[in-house]
């Protein structure tokens, strides 16, 4: 008996052995290329975020490459996480698990010609890839055909072009019911450039079910869960639509419901939002009021406790004068891609009392904080391992972390 104790015990001292080491594992795995120290990662201007790896424009898709939009992608049976980096040329898949020893998988021509805009989002391990390039409409790529591949990188083919729209701005998902939204089509076509609505339940056939009349550069749809009771359950979706916010019913759609709008002082242009995890408020970042009011970087942010009755809640004024472009909410940050300013990271957890922090950053475009259109065009915040992705206009891919963790 004395001796199954001892051999037990020597057992679990093993085990947990092996444990410590898979967490030195870990620990290398996310080993910055460069911290963030005395304000800097390398050439850098940082705060509190470190940055594990970079990878150029040149590296992504070759020379005269432009960097455009991004999204993540956790592969289910490896767990491994991938970058999904557009550009003007196409689409790259870039491997992160490891960031300092990232890969690029391979990469995904344009559908017909180059253009500076080109967005993605992923359902159910499909990368849905819009374009304003003309007549792209929608590549549908099974992001499960980078496990497993030796030579890499590899030159992909769509799995599926959905063809019944020509170009695109922009798209949005909603996860939960399964359906696109491409935004920013075209002005002549029948919903003059409103979102569209593409069930992709089955993303090999794709089925357009019909669309909202009304330009959105951009939105966000979700399945609602807010304080209005009234739309409890109801597919929600918000549109940035130039000069106003516009919300809609869009659960029948057949008979989709603008449910209200509001616009704001100071309008430039309306760009893009992100709900509040609680969707008590919406965090709008207008793309022009810099440039066109001479403003620091404005975050706007409004009340959306009654849908029916939106108002504006307050106005958050950043440390630089940089345009403000793609921002999202992960719990109580938001994440905003600053252009030159790179990543801003802000708490928002004193939304209620009218009141942001900035509590981090990572300059991606270390020469100047001006008012214009180069550095860092999107972040993506969601990866499991706490990994950001930064896609860059003129530099890239960054993949950054917050420091010490």
């Amino acid at each position: 008996m004395i001796k199954k104790t001892f051999f037990i015990f020597v057992l679990i001292i093993v085990s947990c052995s092996k444990k410590e080491v898979v967490n030195q594992v870990k620990q290398t795995i996310i080993n910055p290329i460069a911290k963030c120290e005395d304000g800097f990662a390398g050439e850098f201007p940082c705060n509190d975020y470190d940055l594990l790896t970079h990878i150029t424009l040149d590296e992504i898709a070759g020379e005269n490459t432009q960097g455009n939009d991004s999204w993540g992608w956790v592969d289910p049976v490896t767990n491994n996480e991938y970058a999904i980096v557009c550009t003007n040329k196409g689409t790259s898949f870039i491997d992160i698990t490891n960031p300092a020893d990232a890969k690029i998988i391979g990469f995904l021509k344009t559908r017909t010609e180059n253009s500076l805009w080109r967005d993605v989002k992923v359902y159910n391990d499909f990368a849905f890839i819009v374009s304003e390039a003309d007549n792209h409409g929608m590549q549908i790529f099974n992001l499960n055909n980078l496990r497993g591949l030796v030579n890499i990188p590899v030159e992909f083919t769509a799995d599926r072009d959905f063809t019944s729209f020509g170009s695109a701005h922009n798209i949005v998902i909603n996860e939960d019911t399964g359906y696109a939204y491409p935004v920013g089509t075209s002005r002549s076509a029948t919903y003059k450039g409103g979102p569209l609505f593409i069930n992709i339940n089955n993303p090999f056939k794709p089925v357009n079910e019909g669309g909202f009349e009304d330009y959105a550069h951009d939105a966000q749809a979700v399945t609602y869960n807010g304080p209005d009771s009234d739309y409890s359950g109801r597919e929600i979706l918000i549109g940035s639509n130039e000069t106003e916010v516009v919300i809609a019913d869009v659960t029948d759609k057949q008979n989709p419901v603008k449910i209200s709008s509001i616009s704001y002082s100071n309008i430039g242009y309306t760009h893009q939002g992100w709900f509040t995890k609680d969707f008590k408020y919406f965090i709008l970042g207008d793309e022009l009021d810099e440039r066109d009011k001479g403003l620091n970087t404005r975050t706007i942010v409004f009340d959306f406790t009654d849908l029916d009755n939106p108002k504006h809640h307050f106005d958050y004024s950043g440390p630089t004068a940089a345009i403000d472009h793609n921002g999202y909410v992960k719990d109580n940050l938001f994440f905003q891609a600053s252009y030159t300013a790179g990543v801003r990271i802000i708490d928002i957890s004193n939304i209620d009392a009218k009141s942001f922090t900035e509590v981090g950053f990572f300059d991606t475009y270390p020469e100047n904080d001006n008012t214009a259109f180069n550095g860092a065009w999107n972040v993506y915040p969601y990866l499991p391992s706490g990994n950001i992705i930064i896609s860059d206009i003129n530099r890239g891919l960054f993949v950054i972390r917050k420091s010490k963790t």
